[in-house]
């Protein structure tokens, strides 16, 4: 796992080269994304889950960002101010104990960038990256 100042290191370089290390884009969250991903109506019920993996971080904020780590991801969020609209994007990296590994990148805006719904969504994509990594995982054990 790497230490906080790797991780910061790791942020300033995919932040400066964000072009290069966003190979999927960024994805802008509105209704049609959660209506896909079937976030809707998870959305609308009023307990969280107790296993919430938005919980098992540890958290370092700055004035530019909050940075959410542990062995597997690190998340950082990082508000924004663009044509006097508030934003936030998220960056998420696999954690690898060599070099974080960028995956995914998410904006929210709008009606859409509140707590709940960055919380909801990084829950959701976190969820999906750690079964993609077990799927291939188990591909190459199996190939």
């Amino acid at each position: 796992m790497l230490n906080p100042i790797q991780i910061e290191e790791a942020y300033k370089e995919f932040v400066n080269n964000l072009p290069s290390c966003a190979h999927d884009g960024i994805t802008p969250i509105d209704l049609s994304y959660l209506h896909g991903h079937g976030l809707l109506s998870s959305l609308s019920e009023e307990n969280g889950e107790p296993d919430d993996l938005t919980q098992y971080f540890h958290v370092i904020e700055s004035v530019e960002k909050v940075t959410l780590f542990n062995e597997q991801f690190i998340v950082w969020i990082i508000p924004k101010v663009e044509s006097d609209q508030p934003m936030t994007y998220v960056l998420i990296a696999l954690n690898h104990p060599e070099k974080a590994q960028l995956e995914v990148i998410f904006s929210t805006r709008g009606v859409y960038n509140s707590p709940r719904y960055v919380l909801k969504v990084l829950q959701h994509v976190l969820v999906d990256m750690l079964e993609t990594e077990e799927t291939l995982t188990l591909y190459e054990k199996n190939g």
